[in-house]
């Protein structure tokens, strides 16, 4: 669970980029975020999608300015390893939740496993899981599940581009255990699939583990521990250049050009699709751009005048 932590009183204010997090099990969103909070000694702090609290691997915040680049990032794509556990059903699809229905597994082999994938891998239609947070007529699923209501909630279009059987083991004779790897759209539920799959098979399934190892560019290679991330005078290990640079295309532009983005004012295009980084000829990140009505348009300035 967070813990407090004991900073210098000196300390400065961290820089604006972003924050790689490696979150530990246990911890929600919420809970890193606050305790990114303390370390970088500022309120603005945001996340770029939540992970399950029994969820670990790579959480992307923002500290400072980075907060309104978070809304620009194309971070559609991610990437998990997890474990699914065929031959039980829980309330949330997961370890988390009751279980709910028992269905024996010892039949289930590994090539009914890797058939039962494909159907689930593609363009597909995915019913949530119905502890989630997707609001009802303004309340949240899992509040309404929590309530006792019987909650079922519509397909949705989702893209799973891999789920792949990695391994198998069985815990006891009626269980399998499979690991997976799974690339998919935001808005996939990985305990959907892990319930389908269980599904498909005919004996239940949920989900054991899951990390999530990829956020569009970013990967946990590039992530640290919050105890790693503690022990750092600065705790924003990507600065707002180096962001913005991996997640999009960027044009240089001179001291004029910055000057008039810091007014907010429009450059000339450089033919440069979707939403681009304005860089300075050092290398500091100035503002995003989006080529519209012949003319290049600020959408975020970092270091506006006035």
């Amino acid at each position: 669970m967070p813990r407090p932590d004991r900073l210098r009183d000196d300390r400065p204010p961290a820089r604006d980029g972003l924050v790689i997090v490696d979150k530990p099990p246990d911890w929600t969103s919420h809970d890193v975020v606050g305790r990114m909070r303390r370390l970088a000694r500022t309120r603005r702090v945001g996340h770029a999608g939540t992970l399950d609290p029994m969820a670990t691997g790579l959480l992307v915040l923002g500290v400072g300015t980075a907060t309104r680049l978070l809304h620009h990032l194309v971070l559609a794509d991610k990437a998990y390893t997890a474990t699914i556990r065929l031959g039980q059903s829980t309330v949330t699809d997961d370890a988390e939740g009751e279980l709910v229905v028992e269905s024996s597994a010892a039949g289930v082999d590994e090539e009914q496993v890797r058939a039962a994938l494909r159907p689930l891998t593609g363009d597909i239609q995915q019913v949530p899981s119905a502890v989630s947070a997707i609001k009802i007529n303004g309340q949240r699923s899992y509040k309404r599940v929590r309530d006792g209501e019987s909650v079922e909630l519509p397909a949705r279009p989702v893209t799973v581009a891999r789920f792949d059987a990695l391994g198998f083991a069985r815990p006891v004779p009626e269980l399998l255990d499979v690991d997976v790897l799974v690339e998919c759209t935001s808005g996939t539920y990985v305990r959907a699939l892990a319930r389908d799959l269980g599904a498909a098979l005919g004996v239940g399934g949920h989900l054991t583990a899951l990390r999530r190892t990829r956020v569009g560019p970013f990967t946990l290679d590039q992530a640290r521990s919050l105890d790693e991330l503690a022990e750092l005078d600065d705790p924003v290990t990507l600065p707002l250049a180096v962001d913005v640079r991996a997640a999009m295309p960027v044009r240089t532009v001179d001291d004029q050009e910055a000057r008039e983005l810091s007014f907010g004012r429009a450059l000339e295009p450089r033919g440069i699709a979707g939403t681009h980084g304005a860089l300075s000829a050092d290398g500091a990140a100035i503002a995003l751009l989006q080529e519209r009505d012949g003319r290049s348009q600020p959408v975020l300035v970092f270091t506006p005048q006035g």
